[in-house]
This record gives C-alpha cells, structure tokens and sequence, in this order.
C-alpha cells in the first residue's frame, strides 16, 4: 500500500504538466508525441544529428520535439539559425546546463554551463582580451610552434610503424595546452602505464559521461536523485582533474615575483579564486582539445580518401615552406590548406548540435510560439550539408571555400561550425591556429599511408556521436619521413 502511495505521489507532477497545465498555442510542427514518454525516435540514440536532419525535411527548419516531458526545439537551417543566434540571440541566450554538470563548486562558477550574468561577460572578456585575443596569440605563437616540433620528432621514431592517429593528437593538444595556461607539459607522449589515470582520460571519460542521455534531464522531478549517478561521477572526474593542478596554482599563488605570463597567472592577477580557476581550466582543458583533435583527424582520413588533394596541399607546403620548418606566420599563405580545414568543418563540425540554448522569455520565432525556459538546440550538421545551400553537400570539396568569402566568424549562418552570437566559442581563433598547424607540419613532414595496404575507399568514415563528433573507426595510419 505505501508503495503505491509513492508511485501516486510521483505521478500526481505528470498528470498536471499533461492533463491539467495548459500548453501554448503556435507551437512549432513536430513528430507525435506521447504523454509522459515523449517522441519517440529509434534511431536517435545512435545518431540524433542524422535523425533529426531527416525529420527536419518532413517537419520544417524550426520543429518541435518532446525528450521525455522536456519541450526541445531543433533549428536545421540557416534561416532557423539567424533567427535563434542572431535575431533573438539576447532571449534565446540563455544556457540549459545538463544534470550531469550541475556540480556543486563548478556549475556557478562555468563559462559554457552559465546564463548570460555579468560574472559571465567578466569571463568571457578576459578570455577574449588575454587569452585569444590576436595580439596575445601571436605573442604566444613560438609556443605551439615549438610542441609541434616535438611531436614531429615523436613521429620521426615512428617511422614505418602504424600509429593511432588521434592519440598522438590528443596529446600534443594537451601540451600546447598545458605551455599556454600554466607553461607546462600534461601530457607524455612515452608513458606506458594506463591512460585513464591522466588527463587526456579524465577528459575522454568527462566527454562520455556528457553524452550519456540522462532521466533527471527528461523529467526534471527526478533533478535531485541523481538516478543514474552520472552527476557523482562527473564530480569525481573533476575532483581528479583539479587535484592534477592544485599543487600549480598554489605554487604560483606563493610565488609573489610575478615572473609568469601565462593564462594561469592572468587569472591569478585579477583576482580569480580557486574554485573560478578550476572550472576555466576545466574548460578549457576538456572541449578544446576533443574538438581540435577530432577536426585533424577527420581532415587527415578526408586527405587520405582523395590522394590528389592531398597533394594539392603538399605542393602548396613545398612551394611556401620549401626545407624550412613550418611557423604560424606561414599559415595566412595557404589558402588550400584553409579550404580544407574549412571544408572539413562543414562536413564534420566539432559538435553536431550546438551547446542548448533556453529561452529566457517567451517570444515568437518565425511565426511559432517558443514557450520559456525551452531548450533550443541549433543543429550544424544539418546546416552545413543542407542542399539549398551547398552544391554537392556530402561530397569533399575543399575548392568551395577557394575565393570565398565564408567563413566561420560567425556571420555567415550557413556555416558555424563554432556557432554565432554571444554565445559563439570564445577558443575559435587558438583552435584554427591549432588545427592548421599540426595538419600542415604532419604533411609537409611525412608521407601518411593506410596500414596493411588498406586501400582509401575502405576507410571507415562513419562518425560516432557525442560532445564531439568522432570517428567511429579510429584512424589507424603508418608515417614515413619524407626525403
């Protein structure tokens, strides 16, 4: 009997959002949708971004979908996309933070989780002006010029032996990384002990733990439960993410000389407390490196699938860089090596759906009602492989971008692949320095072949979704040293 009374007690908040609470009118058009469950969608476990770019073409640009009693609006075109990043960008700007990241000590604290607060622009600010700004990117230039430089020579005693393309990546990410915040390596590239007990684990796990659908974010009731326990675990992760640097912050915080230059000690300098620290690190440690490593990596499998552009971005090296080795000040001289960094991009953005969006006040998008606090998400894939927009969307076209003015500073809507607005990623200028970089030095320096005489069309390109979009077969590649 008291059993059933707590099973009455929990539907009884159900039964009101259904049956008794009244539902906007003007909703947008959307595939059915059943009380308490939601839409139900097989297929949308395992790619939601493919899912949802099909139905958008039956249900519009801007539709309607319910994730559990959760309301959620997808926007899958460029129209859609202007509307909700440009138009009713201040509205439309506030953040849904997932269950799994409402960490006591880190969510209030978040760049990516928070509302649009004015600790929220401090943050933003002095992210854009000291650490992405143009004039602190190039002074800090010679830094990841010189961590590319060690991973070419890590490469170089691999010569002839396959090697796991986004591993290596990964790890040369995290040390640029790592020499920009707090001028140090986190990463070894010649450690053989478990992965997961380091940084580039505590991220992978972070990553996964993200992406993994959570009740409490489908019916809000169970918020507080933590049913699953992805919220503990997500904590735990970051307890060990920053134990990894506390004994680096409170090394600087004693150290009154002042003689660092880093991010760490900009933060430090205006009066950052720890907790603050933590959380930026945090963020900037575990999206941007994902994304960036799975944009080499699909831009280097796309390479190898079409040997003749490949080439072309050999010949474009060999005549700007000659026997030299390849700095930043180089990159503004390869447009084809752009092209295809830009191409890549469209065809496989870092994220799939932009981070969601909430409404902060009910308001009127293209004609249909946008009930408060929905969610709002902006789907990229669909965006950039739309037809209407893109001549040949699937295919792998690097020349499209060749004398164009598209680009993804967030102007063009048909292409952002780091999104538009306030919201837009703050990392966007360090990630494409990044990105171009490594590509550019990997194939000016080796010779890449497929391991096992693999020939290119059988290489897997299909993607694996999460926070970001992955390969779902690693690469596996074999270098050798060009003469």
């Amino acid at each position: 009997m008291a059993f059933l009374l707590v099973g009455l007690l929990l539907l009884l908040p159900l039964f009101y959002l259904f049956f008794l609470k009244p539902s906007p009118k003007n909703l947008p058009p959307g595939p059915f949708s059943w009380p308490v469950i939601g839409t139900l969608l097989p297929k949308l476990k395992k790619q939601p971004h493919v899912e949802l770019s099909n139905l958008a073409k039956t249900y519009g640009p801007l539709m309607l979908l319910k994730f559990g009693v959760e309301p959620v609006v997808v926007a899958s075109s460029h129209t859609a996309a202007t509307e909700v990043l440009k138009n009713h960008d201040r509205v439309l700007s506030g953040r849904f933070a997932p269950h799994s990241t409402r960490i006591k000590g880190y969510v209030e604290h978040s760049m990516v989780w928070a509302d649009c607060t004015d600790y929220w622009k401090m943050v933003r600010k002095i992210c854009r002006t000291e650490l992405f700004s143009t004039k602190m990117l190039d002074t800090q230039s010679h830094v990841r010029e010189r961590k590319v430089v060690e991973l070419i020579e890590f490469l170089r005693e691999r010569d002839g032996e396959v090697v796991k393309f986004a591993d290596v990546i990964f790890g040369a990410i995290l040390n640029i990384l790592g020499a920009l915040i707090f001028d140090k390596d986190v990463y070894d590239y010649e450690d053989k002990s478990d992965n997961n007990l380091g940084m580039k684990g505590m991220i992978r796990q972070l990553m996964v733990l993200a992406a993994i659908p959570n009740l409490s974010d489908l019916y809000p009731i169970l918020g507080g439960s933590d049913f699953q326990g992805l919220r503990k675990a997500s904590a735990k992760c970051v307890k060990r993410m920053n134990d990894s640097w506390a004994s680096i912050v409170k090394e600087r915080r004693a150290n009154k000389s002042g003689s660092h230059t880093d991010f760490l000690q900009v933060l430090i300098d205006s009066g950052f407390k720890d907790p603050q620290i933590d959380a930026l690190l945090l963020e900037t440690f575990g999206p941007g490196s994902d994304t960036s490593t799975s944009t080499i990596e699909w831009a280097m499998a796309e390479l190898l699938r079409r040997p003749e552009k490949l080439q072309k971005v050999r010949q474009e090296l060999d005549k700007v860089i000659g026997a030299n080795t390849l700095k930043e000040s180089d990159l503004p001289n390869l447009p084809y090596l752009h092209a295809v960094v830009k191409e890549t991009l469209r065809l496989h953005p870092p994220v799939t759906f932009l981070l969601p969006h909430r409404a902060m006040e009910t308001c009127e998008v293209m004609n249909y009602t946008i009930p408060k606090d929905c969610q709002l998400m902006v789907n990229t894939y669909a965006i950039g492989r739309d037809p209407k927009t893109w001549d040949d969307p699937s295919s792998f076209v690097p020349e499209r971008f060749i004398n164009s003015d598209v680009d993804y500073q967030g102007n063009d809507f048909h292409y952002i692949p780091f999104g538009a607005g306030r919201r837009i990623c703050p990392g966007m200028s360090l990630a494409t320095r990044v990105v171009r970089l490594i590509l550019a030095s990997l194939i000016h320096t080796f010779d890449w072949t497929l391991p096992n005489g693999m020939h290119p069309d059988q290489l897997d390109m299909n993607d694996k979704f999460g926070l970001a979009l992955l390969k779902d077969v690693p690469l596996l590649v074999v270098p050798k040293l060009r003469a």
